[in-house]
C-alpha cells in the first residue's frame, strides 16, 4: 500500500493543494531530519515543505488532525512502498505515545456529558488558568473535558463537528473569557495606554481562539474515532480560497477573498506583462525580406518579421450590481482594475435598471477596494423599480457610448443574465460585438442554472465570443490570464 505520506498528499491533492512530485520527496526527506514520534514538529516539517500559499494553511490543518488522528509514523511510512503491514498499532493508534493520541490516555468517552468529573466551575477554573499562563497542555485537557461535559457526542450520529462545536462554545462563553483575560491583564499592568490595550485585546484574542482550535481538533479526533479518518476527511473538507464560491460566501470567506486578490492582481499582472513580451515576432517586414530574397534569385524563401509591438487592449466593463450578483462584480472589477496597467485602459460601468460609468470612482482613488466600497453609495443605477433590466441596461450604454468602442475594446459582461422577463434586446450585444474586438461574458451562476426561470443568456450567448462559469477566483483568473 501507500505510505501514510503518500496518503496524505493524496488527500491534500483531493481538497484542492497544488503538490508536486519535488514537493513530496522534500516532505519525505524533511521527515527524516526530524523526531517523528514529535506530532508539532511533523506538522511543521510537512507544512514547510507542502503548503506555498499562507492562505491555505487552514485546509492543511484540517487534512493534518483528520488524517494522522491516532496514526504513528515509522521511517517504513517516509516512501511509498508495496507492502502492507498486519501490524493494527501503525494505524489505530494504540500506542499511547502515537502522535495523535495527545496524551488522552485511556479515560475518553464519547462526550455523552457523564465521562468527567470535574464539576462546570472546576472546569471554567481550569481554562482560565491554561489561557492566563499560556499553557498548551492544560489547555488540551481543559478541551477535552469540555468535550466530554458539553458535545453530547453519540457514536454512529450522522452529525457534522459544527454541531458538536456549537453545543460546547455556547457553554463556555469565550467572549467572557476574552473580558476576564483583559481585566486580568489590566490588573498585571499590561495596558496603560490605548496601544497597551488594544494589544492587550489582541493577545487575549488570539488565546481564547486556540482554545477553541483545540475543542475543533478534540471533536475532529472523536469523529475519527467513530468514522474512520478517510470518510471523516471528505465530509470535513474546505474549499481553498481560490475555489469559495463568491455568490454563497460567508462574512469569514469574504474575507478570505478579499486577502486572496491583492497576491492574485499582482500575479496575473506579472503573467500578462510576461506574455505580451514573449511574442517573437511582428508583421512582415517587406523591405527586409525582399532584400533577403536577392541571394535566392528573388523568391522569397526567408520572410523577416519587424520587431513586436503587442498592443495593450482596452477594457470595457459592464456589470450588474444588483442582488446576489454583486459580490461577484465587486471582485471582478476590484481585480481588472488592480491590473489595469496592463491595459491600455480600463472603462466600468454598473447597472441595475439603469446604467452609470463609474471609471472616475478607481481614478479618484488608488485602492481599487475603495473605489468599489464607494459605488454601492455613489452610482446611479436605479431607473425605475430596481430589478435587473438588462435589455434597458443594453440601450443605454449603446445609446451614450457605443461611439466609444474600437477594434481594440475588450468588452467584459458581467452577470446572471436573469432579467426579470423583461424585453432582452439581443441585437444591441450584436452590435456591441461587431464594434469591438471581443465581447466575454462571465456568468456567476452554475452551467446548468442558465436559461431556466428569467435567464435569458441564450439570447446573448450567439453574441458573445465566450460565455464562462466564473464562480471563484479561481475561474476569474484563469479567465483574466487569457486576456493579453
Amino acid at each position: 500500500m501507500r505510505s501514510l505520506l503518500g496518503d496524505f498528499i493524496a488527500e491534500l491533492r483531493a481538497a484542492g493543494l497544488p503538490v508536486s512530485m519535488t514537493e513530496h520527496v522534500d516532505a519525505a526527506r524533511a521527515l527524516t531530519a526530524i523526531d517523528i514520534s514529535d506530532r508539532s514538529m511533523v506538522k511543521a516539517s510537512l507544512a514547510a515543505t507542502l503548503v506555498k500559499n499562507g492562505d491555505h494553511m487552514p485546509v492543511f490543518s484540517t487534512a493534518f488532525d483528520v488524517y494522522f488522528a491516532h496514526r504513528s509514523m515509522s521511517t517504513a511510512d517516509l516512501a511509498d512502498s508495496e507492502e502492507t503491514t498486519d501490524d493494527a498499532s501503525e494505524v489505530s493508534g494504540d500506542d499511547p505515545s502515537a502522535p495523535g493520541q495527545r496524551g488522552r490516555g485511556q479515560s475518553r468517552g464519547q462526550g455523552g456529558g457523564g465521562g468527567t468529573t470535574m464539576s462546570a466551575e472546576e472546569l471554567a477554573e481550569m481554562l482560565m488558568s491554561a489561557l492566563m499562563n499560556n499553557n498548551a497542555a492544560l489547555m488540551r485537557q481543559g478541551a477535552r473535558e469540555a468535550v466530554e461535559r458539553y458535545a453530547g457526542m453519540e457514536p454512529g450520529r450522522p452529525v457534522g463537528g459544527t454541531y458538536y462545536l456549537y453545543r460546547t462554545l455556547r457553554n463556555l462563553d469565550l467572549e467572557g473569557m476574552i473580558e476576564k483575560l483583559i481585566d486580568w491583564g489590566r490588573a498585571s499592568g499590561a495596558a496603560n495606554d490605548g496601544l497597551g490595550e488594544r494589544l492587550l485585546r489582541d493577545e487575549a484574542t488570539a488565546r481564547v481562539e486556540a482554545l477553541k482550535a483545540e475543542i475543533e481538533a478534540e471533536i475532529r479526533e472523536r469523529l475519527v474515532d467513530d468514522r474512520g479518518a478517510e470518510a471523516l476527511g471528505k465530509s470535513v473538507r474546505k474549499p481553498l480560497p481560490e475555489d469559495i464560491d463568491v455568490m454563497h460566501a460567508n462574512r469569514d470567506e469574504m474575507a478570505q477573498l478579499e486577502r486572496a486578490l491583492r497576491p492574485l492582481s499582482r500575479k496575473l499582472a506579472t503573467r500578462l506583462a510576461r506574455r505580451r513580451r514573449r511574442r517573437r515576432r511582428g508583421p512582415v517586414d517587406l523591405r527586409h525580406t525582399v532584400r533577403r530574397s536577392l541571394s535566392t534569385g528573388g523568391v522569397p524563401l526567408d520572410l523577416r518579421f519587424k520587431p513586436p509591438h503587442p498592443a495593450k487592449p482596452e477594457i470595457v466593463v459592464i456589470a450588474d450590481i444588483s442582488g446576489s450578483v454583486a459580490s461577484f462584480a465587486r471582485f471582478t472589477l476590484h481585480l481588472v482594475h488592480a491590473i489595469s496597467a496592463q491595459f491600455t485602459k480600463v472603462r466600468s460601468f454598473v447597472f441595475v435598471d439603469g446604467l452609470d460609468e463609474v471609471t472616475h470612482l478607481f481614478e479618484e482613488s488608488d485602492d481599487p477596494a475603495e473605489a468599489v466600497a464607494r459605488i454601492n453609495a455613489e452610482a446611479d443605477v436605479i431607473a425605475f423599480d430596481g430589478h435587473s433590466d438588462y435589455g434597458r441596461a443594453f440601450l443605454s450604454f449603446h445609446e451614450r457610448f457605443a461611439d466609444t468602442l474600437t477594434k481594440r475594446s475588450v468588452v467584459l459582461i458581467l452577470g446572471d443574465a436573469r432579467n426579470n422577463y423583461h424585453q432582452a434586446y439581443p441585437e444591441i450585444v450584436a452590435d456591441i460585438r461587431f464594434r469591438a474586438r471581443n465581447v466575454f461574458w462571465l456568468n456567476p451562476e452554475p452551467t446548468n442554472y442558465w436559461n431556466s426561470g428569467d435567464s435569458v443568456i441564450r439570447e446573448y450567448a450567439p453574441h458573445c465570443d465566450r460565455v464562462v462559469e466564473c464562480r471563484s477566483l479561481r475561474q476569474l483568473e484563469e479567465f483574466v490570464g487569457d486576456l493579453a
